[in-house]
């Protein structure tokens, strides 16, 4: 069976990385989903996806240069699906209380080894405070996050982000000791696939929208894609996932 991650939540449907889009996510009983970090100045993880706030709140500079419970303040509706009410960036602490995800990708994006070292270690006191370390798997494309995820934090879950094949992701994904293979769609042939899934990863396939290309990658046996319309891919894998709602 083909698993359904919500991409930002529903990224198609609400406003990115917000609680609106995760509630829209589970709404749809989609119950596993991938979410982006950033640490906030004062050290707390925040969900969005830019490190600058420009794109989703219209306001200038950097998340690391805004306190969090200044960040909780910002509405974060700008650039998405138009939406009534105003959606804050949450922090990840306030997603783990109110959303009761199965499985969490969580992606940290590119980070100096000292900023990696500290996102890493607040990830994984946040998922253990929370009762959550074994339904976390952390996801990236830096070989520092991921060279921290195996040194400082090796309890969880960890897996490579990969939108291109110039390395070889599985032997990659292999050095850091991964457990899940992020793979851009247009990278997952069925050669790369089997490949991966021998070496005993979970390969998950990002971003996909279309129905047609979504039955296709189930059909090549794909372990999990990440959709923007969770939804759409509910209706578009129902024969192929009998079991789902």
């Amino acid at each position: 069976m083909t698993l359904i991650y919500g991409h930002r939540g529903a990224k198609g449907e609400a406003p990115e990385n917000t609680l609106a889009s995760f509630q829209q996510c589970l709404e749809h009983g989609v119950n596993r989903c991938e979410l982006d970090l950033h640490l906030s100045r004062d050290g707390e993880l925040m969900v969005i996806h830019d490190p600058t706030l420009k794109r989703t709140t219209g306001r200038r500079g950097k998340v690391v240069e805004h306190d969090a419970h200044e960040l909780v303040t910002y509405d974060a509706r700008k650039g998405g699906p138009g939406w009534v009410k105003s959606c804050p960036i949450p922090r990840l602490g306030e997603l783990f209380e109110h959303c009761a995800f199965e499985h969490w990708q969580l992606e940290v994006k590119s980070a100096s080894k000292v900023r990696a070292a500290r996102t890493v270690e607040a990830i994984a006191e946040l998922a253990e405070h929370h009762g959550l370390s074994d339904k976390v798997t952390v996801t990236s494309s830096s070989r520092e996050v991921l060279s921290a995820l195996k040194r400082l934090t090796p309890q969880l879950s960890r897996g490579l982000v990969a939108e291109y094949s110039w390395l070889d992701p599985i032997k990659v994904a292999q050095h850091y000791e991964c457990e899940y293979l992020a793979l851009n769609w247009t990278i997952c042939t069925p050669e790369r696939l089997a490949k991966a899934q021998k070496a005993g990863l979970h390969v998950s396939v990002w971003t996909v929208n279309e129905p047609a290309l979504m039955r296709r990658l189930a059909d090549f046996g794909v372990d999990s894609i990440i959709t923007d319309f969770p939804g759409v891919a509910v209706k578009s894998l129902k024969d192929l996932n009998p079991t789902r709602p």
